[in-house]
């Protein structure tokens, strides 16, 4: 869930931070030009002041005065030019230059330059530059009017070089750049904390919820940190999981009271049948019927408290040889193998993984007895033992019936036994106690076709961890 939210606020927050970012970088380029333009500005008009005293040729001493004023005016620009590499000039309405600096501009027959000057000649001073660009290699083109008794006479302009202008704006773009790669790398921490502060109780929650789905009732939600909803969420989690696990224990305890409490009335009532037997006819069959039915029952209620005692036990696990217990197992059931026909095949090299001995024991034996009893005479039972980096497994492959896909979806249910097997002995609870037995200390146990290719025979694999718990 965080891998999905994380990019999420990522992506808001970075779009708020461009939101933010392109207004201010292109204000400080306006900014930027704007300054240079004010500049320009200020320039042609100080040139047009001089340069309106030069136009003025009816004042002061017509040998000495314009040509002493032409002459400042053009030391001017030159000093200007070499100063600031700016091309500047003063020209009359013909578009003759008066003074200009370099020696050698004069006015284009078209482009920035003249349209500025055109502009100039109607008493105005010339439009604001088109924006300039870090990426753009354009001039500033200002033109201001000289004016004198109200006519136009002449204009000024400067055309501006924009490296230094342009530069100026990128190293400020690269510092907004920098303020926002910082803001957006604390706005990912922010977002870390914030994502890890929010989900945390969540995957707790989701922890405890497999926990508890795996058989491990005690498993509760520490209810700290979060949000206050998340932390009713746990509150209201715990409290479920209580009264599940209350109503479960009941369950529990009256399986195992009720299968206590009829055994010894069932016990007493078979030996009473028992005693009534001995004063009828031998080979009564009626009195063999309900001698059956009673063992049945019997065998029925003693499963029902071992399933009981298997859900309420906690596992006392060990490292154990897994190959060792194993070999046991099979030399425990070799006799009544024997005694059927059935060939018991070990294959039992030693590997260790943690399991509770007792009841890895009680679910080999569990498992080994099915394998057994569906297996006809003739045939054989396999027993091996494999281990991988995870986990240690024993598989249980007989060369009975099997099941249908159907059946193999049911195999575990309490008290479910195939209607093609009605008539061999059991209870149909071998299957559910053994895993009761394997999931409390983390093993498992799974059921599938022992033949893929003609659909004969149970295969049973019985997996414990290898990892401490």
């Amino acid at each position: 869930m965080r891998t999905r939210l994380l990019p999420l606020l990522i992506v808001l927050m970075a779009a708020v931070l461009l939101a933010l970012g392109v207004p201010l970088a292109v204000s400080v380029a306006r900014a930027e030009q704007q300054k240079v333009v004010v500049d320009r500005i200020d320039d042609t008009a100080r040139f047009a002041a001089l340069a309106q005293f030069v136009a003025d040729r009816t004042s002061g001493d017509p040998r000495t005065g314009p040509d002493e004023r032409l002459e400042t005016l053009s030391r001017e620009l030159a000093s200007y030019y070499e100063v600031y590499g700016i091309r500047a000039g003063v020209f009359h309405r013909s578009g003759i230059p008066m003074a200009n600096a370099p020696a050698d501009w004069s006015l284009p027959e078209a482009g920035e330059v003249r349209d500025a000057f055109g502009e100039a000649l109607l008493s105005r001073r010339s439009h604001d530059p088109e924006q300039v660009w870090p990426w753009q290699r354009h001039r500033l083109v200002v033109a201001s009017p000289v004016i004198r008794d109200g006519d136009v006479v002449a204009a000024v302009v400067t055309d501006s070089p924009t490296g230094q202008m342009r530069s100026r704006t990128l190293h400020r773009w690269l510092l907004i750049g920098a303020g926002e790669s910082v803001a957006m790398l604390v706005a990912v921490a922010a977002a870390l904390r914030l994502t890890g502060w929010v989900l945390k109780p969540v995957r707790v929650l989701d922890a405890t919820t497999h926990d508890i789905a795996t058989g491990r009732l005690k498993s509760r939600v520490a209810v700290a940190g979060g949000p206050p909803e998340l932390r009713r969420l746990a509150r209201s989690f715990n409290e479920m999981a209580d009264n599940v696990e209350e109503v479960l224990e009941q369950q529990r305890a009256f399986v195992a009271d009720a299968s206590h409490q009829l055994r010894n009335p069932l016990s007493a009532l078979l030996l009473r049948i028992e005693l009534l037997a001995l004063e009828l006819p031998e080979g009564n069959e009626e009195i063999a019927s309900v001698q059956t039915e009673g063992k049945r029952l019997a065998r029925v209620l003693d499963d029902l408290l071992d399933l009981a005692l298997a859900e309420h036990a906690e596992p006392d696990l060990r490292l154990i040889d897994i190959g060792e217990l194993t070999a046991e197992r099979v030399a425990a059931w070799a006799p009544a193998a024997e005694a059927k026909g059935v060939r018991l095949v070990g294959d039992c090299p030693a590997t260790t993984a943690w399991a509770d001995p007792v009841a890895l024991s009680s679910a080999l034996d569990a498992v080994i007895d099915n394998a057994v009893k569906f297996t006809p005479g003739g045939e054989r039972v396999d027993v091996r033992v494999t281990c991988d980096r995870d986990t240690s497994t024993v598989v249980v492959a007989d060369h009975g019936p099997g099941l249908t896909d159907e059946e193999l979806a049911r195999v575990g249910d309490r008290f479910w036994r195939s209607g093609r097997h009605q008539n061999i002995k059991g209870s149909g609870l071998g299957l559910s106690i053994t895993r009761a037995l394997l999931t409390a200390g983390g093993g498992s146990v799974s059921c599938d076709h022992h033949r893929d290719e003609e659909p004969r025979g149970l295969k049973v694999t019985v997996s414990v961890p290898r990892s401490g718990p």
